[in-house]
């Protein structure tokens, strides 16, 4: 996903923490290849129960949450295996950006190469933001250019990401792209190679 300079979405608040992969997507829908497709079983065993019925007591599918695209959750998301398809089913969901006070750091650098935007913040911060989230729906709007993420009701906070990702993520480039931006040269040295 291309990142635009300022990117406004509506926030899911999941008061857990220590969330580890596997409960982000559990092992036995892991046999996919591809990287779409996962989103429907984002917290599986909390959305559903063994015989596939939709839990009422997770309230991420309620008529309320649809198009959450910024995933409030507790210290250490992403934590235990380090399984990509973690933030493959995050984005396929349609996350886009999850916010916490830490990450586990495999996870962390996995968003990053998938284009999802991982923001720490301060407990006390993610605090405010699960309480005005409490009060319906509710937005937030981070502008990655300028380092800010600010709601309507007077929330404001910094926050620093690396250039490196930065620019990866406002250009919607990966680690390939990159690459291939060299194709040119790479062509070149695999000529002098061969003779």
């Amino acid at each position: 996903m291309k990142w635009n300079q300022s990117y406004s979405g509506k926030v899911y608040a999941l008061q857990r923490d220590n969330v580890d992969t596997d409960q982000i997507i559990p092992k036995q829908f892991l046999k996919r290849i591809e990287r779409k497709g996962f989103g429907r079983y984002l917290f599986y065993n909390w959305r559903f129960d063994d015989g596939g019925k939709r839990r009422e007591d997770f309230d991420l599918d309620h008529a309320t949450n649809q198009g959450v695209s910024i995933l409030l959750a507790g210290k250490n998301f992403g934590c235990g295996s380090s399984r990509e398809h973690a933030p493959w089913a995050l984005q396929d969901f349609g996350f886009q950006a999850v916010i916490a006070p830490s990450f586990a750091d495999i996870f962390y650098n996995n968003c990053l190469k998938n284009g999802i935007l991982p923001l720490s913040l301060e407990e006390e911060k993610i605090r405010t933001l699960v309480d005005h989230a409490k009060d319906g729906e509710y937005s937030v709007t981070i502008s990655l250019q300028d380092e800010i993420l600010q709601d309507s009701k007077g929330f404001v906070s910094s926050f620093s990401i690396d250039p490196y990702w930065k620019g990866m993520l406002l250009g919607g480039l990966d680690e390939i792209d990159l690459t291939l931006a060299h194709e040119e040269k790479i062509d070149q040295y695999e000529k002098i190679q061969v003779r």
